[in-house]
Parts: structure tokens; C-alpha cells; sequence
């Protein structure tokens, strides 16, 4: 008889995905894996636990931590069986039973520990205990060293493996996507968050970001390391000492018997150039010959930071010893470097991202951000409010903050500092009751002591000790072993009821498997840019409420903006790079749901913090334009997609990008030449007029055609520069995509029939074009996004080059290089099979260049310098969007 078959039924009714997926199981499990995706408070768990039921076999699952671990004990009591009696469950891991509910950690402790990291005895242990249902929970969490013990699971006779995630780590090295999907298997169900708002299983919700500006003292600090830096670099180019020593290296004294050394290191030689032209050397041809270039007019780049690090990364860590005569002219640089903080951990640094990160994101003035969210966000929604906010520290050492003159002395976010911060400024949150505010970790709970007696209607007195927090209403919560289980979902259940409406908390807490459906407002305090942690913590807010069916959620960020830094700074752009991991609704103008920050437009906008606040303020009051705007973007489509989104512009200044540009070569071409017609040939024919009287008809044709000639011709010969270098870069894309897709199925790589599968190019008023595939699998998609995004981005070191030019391009220098995808560059057939499809669409005339051999080299080095000598950047990035 099977283990489950009459004890496990599920006792309600499925939502639309869970469905859809159960309607199709068998196929999925034909090879033996199960794989689905889908955003928290979808109802993975109950799913995953159907999946055990219907496949009845005694089964392993295992969770991130204890919290998610005992929730599947609980959704199984819950939503499965009549009693705990009704199956047999264990939390050992070294005793399993038909149900086995346990954590990646144990069973890396027990493989580790008890069986000395054999995998043979790891597989005999689990065959003999007759496990063949194996479930991964959050299947994103997997560490390296958990790895090894999962993939020896695999080999159970008859295994059946279930996996289940919020987010894959589409964020990760390839390596690391590639042993993913090779434990997890193929994705056979991939939900996104509007499906699950459309149908009602996740309330509408919106992101917010409150800005703030670093202290005058932050500011100072800033513009002092800037200049610093500036100084530095200027002294470099300065530096007569060191360009003596750069004309005198082997590179640049010479180069031809340095070749091979030259093309194994072409960013230091490039970094030379680019460094001596700066100092206002003049560079012989023969050195710019070497990257391929025989121009004679070459614009070089500008000696600016990451050519700074280029060419000292070498000199002062990676070759120093082989500079032993130069010691005493590198050691003085070093120097200089350590001095501004631009030499770390044998690294040059002249951007400073960690310590003006440090800076940045634990800025006291966020405090002050959260307060004013606070005060928004309560006066808003009065009683109503149930809002977290989730820190990654606790620093209990501020709780020995009592009065509010020491405010200033709350200088670091962490849960603590929050709370009191909060609590002394209760003065200015006119809406916000003292006893309404709550903290819960792991190792400290703090509750106002009115709430004392709520704590003891649901725990025993025996189940925690209290200690009054000096000089203030609250008390420290300090649970005994027997209470520390029901600690959390008791705090939990004051929260919903009302008695909590704010509570602070820790992100590896709360911010992942706590369940409180009741939150209406999530702030962020985190400064954690993980993709995974980031949908992990928002995914809290968005479950639906079922006592209140017209639930919208506010989820809050917060930044702080770099004052001297056009795009905000390195606080800024993390918080921005947070927003890959999720899907959301636009904020304003014709609603779209897409991933990633696009959706703001606030690298668009003035950067100003008050002005933006202002903004964000204004929009947040207005939750229920919010679900319109969801309910409107739904309707537009049917299904989330991976695109590839590519813009241009230019490195000096704002240009109109290529596509554009395109068209106005055709636009203002075809004017200028019906001018010239209509303007141009009367005034020849008006001033020549005395010449037909005087010379004769052949002398006045001559005197026209010449004149016409002088005007026109420079007229069509820039038209005809310009298309060749620009082009139509739509089409080229549709092409180029086109051939990613048929090499693709070729290598089999995509198993979808060629005729289901179709490529969407769409343009964009500022200029961006993006592609998609439709008809094909997440996989297949994912895989064609990244494989085209290789191509697209600036060559860095491929295996394979493709050369893309003729004749007339080649005369004018106008040569594009393309990287052939990783994928198919471990074999020269697969280069090959690439390079037949990128010529049946791209043209005949592309070559293929194999890049690890001198002449590959210098074609390499070329490709390479062009890039940073072109005045126009493609910046390409992966996105996911419903269509």
C-alpha cells in the first residue's frame, strides 16, 4: 500500500495555476523532475505537498530554516490530513519517516559529520530507509558546500526530485545557472506576480523610494575624496618620473618583440597609450598599428578612472616584482593611493564604491526617512496601519538610549536604533500610539508594557521573563526555552489583531517564511542587494487579506543620494539594482508591469531629493489608483516574457541613438537633396545664365554640372557615411536574433518546433529597441536572452570572433565585432554551425576568427580599443515584462 494513499487529501479548492499545473503532472514527471517558480504567497508549499501525495512515496523535504521547515508540518495539518496521527512525520533527519521535514544544514551536518562526506554510504543511508521522493524548498538557497550531498540524492533508484523557489539565481555566474538547472531540472511551471493579482492570490501593490541626503559632514567627505582622486590622477599625468618609465617599458620601447606579452595583457598597453596621450605625448603610428588601427586621425579615450586602474592594477600588484629597478617610483604612488583610499586589499580602487557605500547607506538621515514614511503612511491609514520594517542588524547596544537629547547619538540603522528613534520622535507622528510599536528578532522581543497583559491571554507566564527597558513604557521580552517556539507567532497574532501596528524586526526573521497577511506597509531598511533577499522580504506585504478583499500594499526603499554623483551614487544604484529581482506596475503615465527600475523613470528626472519625496508622497495616498493601474496592465496582456532591452548614447553627451539616428539620415538626406533641386540648380542656372549667352551651351552644361557637383556630392557622401555606420539597428537585431534562434535549435538547445517560436522587436520613443521570443519555454527563453546578450555586449574576451564588414565599411574603418556565444564556442563545429546561420542573415561577407592565436589576438585588441574609441555606448540588460 502506498504511504500516503489514503491519509492525504487535500481539503479546499485550487487556485487557476495550481490547476493548471496538477492537470498536466504526469508529463511533468516524466523525467523524474518537477520544477516550478513562483513568487512568494503563491502556494508553493500546499502545491509541493500535493505533489508528495499524488507521487505517495516516503519523502525527504528540505527547507532554508526551521521557520519554512515547520511550516510544512503546519500547511500539512492544516490543509492535508484530519490529525497529527494520520501520518507518520519526523524532524530527524537521522530517522526518517514517511514524511521527513529537515533543513539543507542537517543534511550537510550529516553528511559531513556522521558519514565523512561519503557518498556512497549518504546513498545507501537514504535507499535503505527507502526515500524516493526528494523536495527542495526554496531551491535558490543552495550554498556550494550543500551541492554535493544533493546531487549524490539524485542517484536514489526511482527518485522522484520537487523544486520548489520564489526567484532561480538568474543573478549567478553561468557556472553556477548551468549546475542549477542540471540538480532542479527544467522549469515546468513559471507564475508571475500579475497572473497572481489578475486571479486574486496576491493583493495590488506599489513601490516607493523615500530619498535622503547625506549630513554636510557626509557631503564634505565626499567632495574632499573627489577632489583627492582628481588631484591624484592629475599629478599622475604630471608625473615625468612615470611616463619615462612607461616609454621605457618593453610595451612601448618594444613592441614588436613584445607582441605576444602585448596581446596577452591588451588593456595595460592600451592603458599606456591611452596614459602618455594624455600627458600630451605624441603617440607614432606603429604603436596604434599594433591594435589594428591605421587611421591616421585617432580619438583617444580619456585617461579617466578605470584607465587609472588598468594601468597600475599591473604595476603595483600583479607584475610589481618583475619591476624591482622601479621600486622606490611605485611604492611612492602607492603611496599616494593608500592616502585617499584607493589602494585596498592589494585591489586600486578610484571608484570608492565600499567606502562610500559605507557611508552612504548607514547614513543617520535615513532614520529621519523612515519617520517621515512613518508619519505618512500612519496618518493615512489611522488604524488601519499594519506596517514591518526589516533591518539587517539588530545593535542592541542602543538600548541604552533613553532621552531624547541623545538622538543625535543614533547614528547606525539597525532594528534597535530604529525603535528608539521612532519612540523619541513620537512627537512628530501625531497618528502613532507609544504602545502600538513592537520589536521582534530572533534573540530580542520588545513590547510596550500595556501590551504585557495581551502577551499572557495567548503564553504562559512560565513561557518568558520580562525587564523594563529603564526610563521608557516598554519591556524586554526574554522567552524561556519551552516559549521560544510560540514567541514569534504569538507576537504575530497581536500584530494582526491590531494590538501591534508597527513592528521592526530583522530580515532573516521576518523577511523570509514569516507569514502575517494582515501587512498593508513594508519598509525596507535593509541595505541587502541580493536578488533572491530582496523578492524574499517584499514578498511579505503582497499576500492578500482575506478579512479585507481590497487590500493594496506600500512597499518602501530607502536611499541616499550622492550629491556629487549625475546618477545618485553607489546607495542609489543598489537600490535600483533590487528592483531586478521583481515585477511591478509603472508608477506613472500608461500603466506596463515590468521588472527592473525603468518602471520610476528616476534616472530620468532631476535627481532631487525633495522634489522626488514630494512625488512619491503624493502618489502613496492614493492606494486605490494603485489596483486600477494593476487591473489596467493586466488587460494589456496575457504573459510575462524575457527580453533583451538595448540603448545607445552617447559617452560626451545626449545623442539620439542609432535606430533614430537612421532615420534622420534618411529624413534630412532626402530633404538636403530636394532642397539642392529645388534651390540650389536655379541659382547655378541664374549666375551661369551669362556664360550660355557668352561660351555656348557646352561651357554653361560644364559650369552647372560642377557647381552641382561641389554642393551635392558632400551632401550625399555624409548620408552615405552615416547609414554605413549607423544602419538600421531594429532589423539588424531581428537578424541577429533570428540566427541565435536557429543555431539554438539546431544544437538543440531549444526542443520547441521551430514554427511555434516567434521574435518581437519593439522600439521605443527615447530610442531603446528590445527583442523577445515568444512560443518557447522559460528555459529556452532565458537561454536565448543571455546567448543574444553575449553578442550584444562590449567584447570582452570571447573565444570566437565574428568580423562584420565589406569593402566599402572597410575603407571607411567601419568594422563591427561580435562575440560568438560561449555556448557555442567550446567546439569549432558548434562556431562553425553559428557562424552558417550569422551569414544566412547577417550577410555573406562575415569572417570567423579564432582569438586565441596571434592574429585572433590583434583582431582582439582592436575590437576591444574601438569600443572605448567610439563615442556612442550600447548598454544592453536583461528584463522581464508582461506582453
Amino acid at each position: 500500500m502506498s504511504p500516503l494513499s489514503h491519509t492525504f487529501r487535500f481539503k479546499y479548492s485550487w487556485r487557476t495555476y495550481q490547476k493548471r499545473f496538477l492537470e498536466g503532472f504526469e508529463t511533468h514527471k516524466n523525467d523524474n523532475h518537477l520544477h516550478v517558480v513562483a513568487p512568494p504567497g503563491s502556494g508553493k508549499t500546499v502545491l509541493g505537498l500535493e505533489m508528495i501525495g499524488q507521487i505517495s512515496k516516503k519523502t525527504l523535504v528540505l527547507a532554508p530554516t526551521l521557520t519554512i521547515r515547520n511550516q510544512w508540518n503546519e500547511r500539512m495539518l492544516e490543509c492535508f490530513v484530519k490529525d497529527e496521527s494520520a501520518v507518520e512525520t519526523s524532524f530527524d533527519i537521522k530517522n526518517p519517516e514517511t514524511l521527513t521535514f529537515s533543513t539543507y544544514q542537517s543534511l550537510h551536518s550529516f553528511y559531513k559529520n556522521n558519514l565523512e562526506s561519503s557518498d556512497a554510504e549518504l546513498l545507501a543511508f537514504f535507499e535503505a530507509a527507502n526515500i524516493e521522493t526528494i523536495v527542495l524548498d526554496e531551491a535558490h538557497h543552495l550554498k556550494n558546500e550543500w551541492w554535493k550531498p544533493l546531487f549524490s540524492l539524485k542517484q536514489l533508484p526511482e527518485c522522484v526530485l520537487i523544486s520548489l523557489t520564489a526567484t532561480p539565481p538568474y543573478d549567478s555566474e553561468n557556472s553556477e545557472i548551468a549546475k542549477y538547472f542540471e540538480l532542479c531540472g527544467p522549469i515546468d511551471m513559471e507564475i508571475g506576480v500579475p497572473e497572481l493579482v489578475k486571479e486574486g492570490n496576491l493583493c495590488p501593490h506599489q513601490d516607493y523610494i523615500y530619498f535622503s541626503e547625506p549630513s554636510k559632514a557626509q557631503i564634505q567627505d565626499i567632495i574632499t575624496y573627489r577632489e583627492q582622486l582628481l588631484q591624484f590622477v592629475l599629478d599622475l599625468q604630471k608625473n615625468e618620473e612615470l611616463q619615462q618609465f612607461i616609454t621605457q617599458h618593453p610595451f612601448y620601447s618594444a613592441t614588436e618583440t613584445s607582441l605576444e606579452e602585448i596581446f596577452s595583457q591588451p588593456e595595460l598597453y592600451s592603458a599606456m597609450l591611452i596614459y602618455l596621450n594624455s600627458c600630451g605625448k605624441i603617440i607614432p603610428p606603429e604603436k596604434t598599428n599594433v591594435l589594428g588601427i591605421t587611421t591616421k586621425k585617432i580619438t583617444y579615450p580619456s585617461f579617466n578612472y578605470h584607465w587609472v586602474e588598468a594601468l597600475l592594477q599591473p604595476l603595483l600588484v600583479t607584475e610589481r616584482e618583475t619591476y624591482v629597478d622601479n621600486e622606490s617610483l611605485l611604492s611612492s604612488i602607492e603611496k599616494d593611493l593608500r592616502k585617499i583610499g584607493g589602494f585596498d586589499k592589494k585591489r586600486v580602487n578610484l571608484e570608492g564604491e565600499k567606502k562610500l557605500y559605507r557611508s552612504l547607506s548607514q547614513s543617520p538621515n535615513k532614520l529621519k526617512s523612515i519617520v517621515e514614511i512613518v508619519n505618512i503612511e500612519s496618518d493615512a491609514m489611522q488604524r488601519n496601519l499594519r506596517m514591518v520594517i526589516l533591518s539587517d542588524y539588530i545593535r542592541s547596544e542602543f538600548l541604552s538610549i533613553n532621552e531624547a537629547s541623545k538622538l543625535s547619538e543614533i547614528n547606525k540603522l539597525g532594528v534597535i536604533p530604529i525603535f528608539q528613534y521612532l519612540r523619541l520622535q513620537l512627537s512628530e507622528i501625531p497618528a502613532v500610539q507609544e504602545s502600538k510599536i513592537a520589536v521582534l528578532t530572533g534573540s530580542l522581543v520588545v513590547v510596550h508594557q500595556e501590551l504585557v497583559s495581551e502577551l499572557v491571554k495567548l503564553l504562559s507566564e512560565a513561557d518568558f521573563n520580562q525587564t523594563p527597558l529603564p526610563d521608557t513604557n516598554f519591556t524586554v521580552i526574554t522567552p524561556t526555552t519551552q516559549g521560544k517556539k510560540e514567541i514569534v507567532s504569538t507576537i504575530t497574532q497581536l500584530f494582526e489583531a491590531g494590538n501591534i501596528e508597527i513592528l521592526i524586526g530583522t530580515k532573516s526573521l521576518l523577511g523570509e517564511g514569516w507569514d502575517a497577511p494582515a501587512i498593508n506597509t513594508l519598509i525596507l531598511a535593509s541595505f541587502v542587494g541580493s536578488f533572491v533577499m530582496s523578492n524574499q522580504m517584499r514578498g511579505r506585504a503582497i499576500r492578500v487579506f482575506p478579512t479585507n478583499p481590497f487590500k493594496v500594499a506600500n512597499i518602501w526603499h530607502i536611499a541616499c543620494l550622492d550629491p556629487t554623483h549625475e546618477q545618485g551614487g553607489v546607495d542609489v544604484a543598489l537600490l535600483l539594482r533590487r528592483f531586478d529581482a521583481f515585477c511591478g506596475v509603472s508608477l506613472e503615465g500608461t500603466p506596463y508591469i515590468e521588472n527592473g527600475s525603468d518602471r520610476f523613470g528616476i534616472l530620468d528626472a532631476d535627481l532631487q531629493a525633495d522634489s522626488l519625496n514630494k512625488k512619491m508622497k503624493s502618489l502613496a495616498l492614493h492606494r486605490e489608483a494603485v489596483s486600477k493601474r494593476w487591473n489596467q496592465a493586466i488587460t494589456e496582456g496575457a504573459v510575462l516574457v524575457r527580453e533583451l532591452k538595448i540603448e545607445y548614447s552617447s559617452k560626451k553627451r545626449t545623442v539620439k541613438p542609432k535606430k533614430l539616428l537612421y532615420q534622420d539620415v534618411v529624413k534630412f538626406a532626402f530633404l538636403e537633396l530636394v532642397a539642392l533641386v529645388l534651390i540650389t540648380i536655379p541659382e547655378l542656372f541664374v549666375k551661369n545664365i551669362g556664360a550660355f549667352l557668352t561660351r555656348g551651351m557646352l561651357y554653361f552644361f560644364y559650369a552647372i554640372a560642377s557647381g552641382f557637383a561641389f554642393v551635392f556630392i558632400p551632401k550625399l557622401w555624409k548620408a552615405i557615411r552615416l547609414y554605413l555606420k549607423f544602419g538600421r539597428k531594429d532589423r539588424q537585431l531581428r537578424n541577429i536574433a533570428t540566427s541565435v534562434v536557429q543555431a539554438m535549435c539546431q544544437k538543440k538547445i531549444i526542443t520547441t518546433p521551430e514554427t511555434q517560436l516567434k521574435i518581437r522587436i519593439e522600439t521605443f520613443e527615447k530610442g531603446a529597441i528590445s527583442c523577445y521570443l515568444l512560443g518557447a519555454t522559460v528555459q529556452e527563453e532565458l537561454q536565448f536572452v543571455t546567448y543574444l546578450d553575449e553578442i550584444i555586449q562590449t567584447i570582452d574576451n570571447p573565444r570566437y570572433l565574428i568580423v562584420q564588414s565589406n569593402w566599402l565599411r572597410k575603407q571607411l574603418g567601419y568594422s563591427n565585432y561580435y562575440a560568438i556565444p560561449g555556448i557555442f564556442a567550446e567546439h569549432k563545429k558548434d562556431a562553425n554551425l553559428f557562424l552558417y546561420y550569422w551569414r544566412k542573415h547577417n550577410g555573406k561577407k562575415a569572417t570567423m576568427l579564432f582569438t586565441r592565436n596571434r592574429n585572433g589576438r590583434k583582431t582582439l585588441l582592436k575590437a576591444r580599443f574601438q569600443h572605448f574609441n567610439d563615442q556612442t555606448t550600447v548598454a544592453s540588460k536583461k528584463a522581464l515584462i508582461w506582453k
